[in-house]
């Protein structure tokens, strides 16, 4: 594990650990967490602990034509329950995933500092987000990074079941549409594995990245 300083640069990545963690410290300036997600790293750390930057192997990732949608939530995108928009209350999504409780985890990641360092990205253009509606109330979203022809997914939440869901697989369609590569999910997780992401190796995910 490296001790970054103030200068702006990140060791390789075929320098992390089996856990994927890379290195220690630096900050979240714009311009940081910029060439973070370009390199293939993202940061996770919690609450009163420095900040943690990341690049796992293998890497979980979704290619828009893999999508798989369940006939029950085939069933519920004809029901119209939801509706979706782009990009539309930033700051709201990333506030309801920063609250949101996740069963097995004692509190969130998305600590004060990270919430305004994303916010500042979206001020940027940088970071997106999706919203879910049900009549006129914001029930789920997700937000990330949007590098172009890659979509760096971050965090998701949902008040109602499945808003979180039709969140993902609007976005995915939207990204399909406009020939987007991959949706980085970044580590293995069973529900996006049952919509068709799947792990590749890191090497082949950077691969995509500087394509």
């Amino acid at each position: 594990m490296y001790l970054l300083s103030k200068d702006l640069v990140f060791p390789s990545v075929n320098l992390a650990d089996k856990n994927g963690l890379l290195a220690i410290g630096g900050d979240l300036s714009a311009e940081r967490l910029l060439l973070a997600y370009k390199s293939g790293i993202f940061p996770w750390y919690n609450p009163r602990e420095p900040i943690i930057w990341y690049s796992p192997d293998p890497r979980m990732v979704l290619f828009p034509k893999n999508l798989k949608i369940s006939k029950s939530m085939k069933q519920i995108i004809r029901k119209n329950q939801f509706r979706a928009t782009f990009n539309q209350n930033f700051s709201e999504v990333i506030a309801n995933c920063k609250n949101s409780y996740r069963e097995g985890q004692g509190g969130t990641w998305i600590t004060d500092e990270m919430e305004q360092a994303y916010i500042n990205l979206h001020q940027l253009g940088v970071a997106k987000s999706v919203e879910v509606w049900e009549g006129d109330e914001l029930v789920g979203g997700l937000y990330g990074i949007d590098l172009g022809h890659v979509f760096c997914g971050e965090s998701m939440f949902s008040k109602v079941s499945n808003a979180s869901k039709f969140a993902f697989i609007y976005l995915v369609q939207k990204l399909e549409k406009e020939h987007y590569t991959l949706i980085d999910c970044q580590v293995y997780n069973a529900h996006l594995a049952s919509l068709g992401a799947d792990e590749i190796s890191r090497e082949t995910f950077l691969s995509y990245l500087k394509k």
